[in-house]
């Protein structure tokens, strides 16, 4: 009995569907013009969900370049909302020094690797092959920093503590540099020229590929010491990339981390640190807060889209019980029964906003994947907001459609027979 109750429901439905594919296909400019208003709701949701993914999904790609269990300490925050007075205050802090990271790698206990980096010059790398864009940037490493962001060797060695401790013109190639500078020939051994100053080629990195600020391979690694001589240590604040064991140890890493830098800084007890700690996790947490406004911004927007939709689809429903008060009648008087009547009309309204809901969907993925084609990113397609923008475009339609079909089950049906 359960199951035939079951077929006559869904006979019901394929019915009710059919008839209201019929019936908005019957006026398709009115139809059109009534879904225009869910296709704004839902586009305007899904072009910024999608467009923040690609975005966030670039961040979680690039702090990946972070070795596991690593986290950064520098002078300066990661992303700053504090406008000039936050500016001030982080611009008051002493920079972190190579003397400083020095005693922080001799002092952790706990950290399997402290690396130190900061980045020196940008502009046209030169060998006797080829020159490169205008792009590549110099960056000053110590040993540490390789394993710290999981820079592996397609070939040669990294730096050792040798090349720091005697400030040699050696560099590590990223993938994308080496191809460009060296076409045709292994970049080992080879010199290249870097702000008009010969560097020897000892290692090539393995590739990492794009990322929001460009090719993450479009650069090259020589012995911080070497480039601080060079370009000058006393105003340059560095960055400390240190490395915990595991995940059990990685707060403990990072707490005792913190306290010898602000015995090292003479911080004060009860003081704030003058310096900044960040992690992956920190980071995201960031963007999420930046993004927050946003976000509730555009459900506010799309809300009352959509609420505008609603009554306009709800008002083209009555129009449309008005005229087919005497198809009802018909329908009435040959047996339908007003559950039929509510479901046809309701099932009408969900098909009208699914249709806008859906061509909303497509128009938002491609609206926000432009983010993606222009920063030249991975494009993603937001699966959790197109379930929830179609779920919205369903309640939607059974709350506003639920009037106009009730009218339409409670019409006479003599005096709906007459109607002309």
């Amino acid at each position: 009995m359960k199951t035939k109750g079951t077929t006559v429901l869904l006979a019901e439905v394929r019915e009710s569907f059919h008839m209201a594919i019929g019936a908005i296909a019957a006026h398709k400019l009115r139809s059109a013009l009534t879904l225009l208003g869910v296709l704004i709701g839902v586009f305007s949701i899904i072009v910024v969900m999608t467009a923040m993914r690609v975005l966030k999904n670039n961040i979680e790609s690039e702090l990946s370049s972070l070795g596991s269990y690593t986290f950064k300490i520098q002078k300066w925050p990661e992303l700053q909302f504090e406008g000039p007075a936050g500016w001030e205050k982080y611009r008051r802090r002493q920079p972190l020094t190579f003397a400083q990271g020095k005693r922080l790698a001799e002092k952790t206990t706990l950290a399997v690797s402290v690396g130190m980096e900061t980045s020196f010059w940008a502009g046209e790398v030169e060998t006797r092959f080829n020159k490169s864009a205008p792009t590549v940037t110099l960056l000053g490493e110590t040993p540490g920093s390789f394993p710290a962001h999981n820079w592996i060797l397609a070939d040669g060695r990294p730096l050792f503590d040798t090349d720091v401790d005697s400030t040699r013109d050696v560099c590590v190639l990223g993938a994308g540099l080496a191809k460009t500078i060296f076409p045709n020939v292994a970049p080992v051994g080879e010199k290249v020229k870097f702000d008009g100053i010969n560097y020897s080629v000892i290692g090539v990195l393995e590739s990492k590929g794009g990322a929001i600020s460009g090719d993450q391979d479009n650069f090259a690694v020589i012995p911080i010491t070497t480039g601080l001589n060079r370009y000058g240590r006393f105003w340059r604040s560095l960055t400390y990339l240190v490395q915990a064991r595991d995940q059990a140890s990685y707060d403990e890493t990072m707490d005792q981390v913190r306290g010898l830098l602000r015995t090292t800084r003479k911080v004060l007890p009860g003081k704030d640190d003058d310096f900044e700690i960040m992690s992956n996790d920190s980071i995201i947490s960031q963007f999420n807060s930046l993004t927050l406004a946003v976000r509730v911004g555009v459900a506010v927007v799309s809300s009352i889209a959509l609420l505008a939709a609603g009554i306009g689809i709800m008002n083209i429903m009555l129009v449309s019980v008005t005229e087919r008060t005497r198809e009802i009648g018909i329908r009435r008087a040959i047996g339908a029964k007003k559950r039929n009547i509510m479901t046809q009309f309701i099932m009408e309204a969900v098909v009208l906003c699914e249709i806008g809901g859906a061509a909303g969907v497509v128009c938002g993925i491609l609206g926000g994947n432009a983010t993606a084609f222009f920063l030249k990113l991975p494009p993603v397609v937001p699966v959790d907001w197109i379930v929830i923008g179609l779920v919205i475009c369903s309640f939607v339609g059974i709350v506003f459609g639920t009037y106009p079909a009730w009218k339409a089950a409670n019409l006479d049906p003599i005096e709906s027979l007459r109607y002309e």
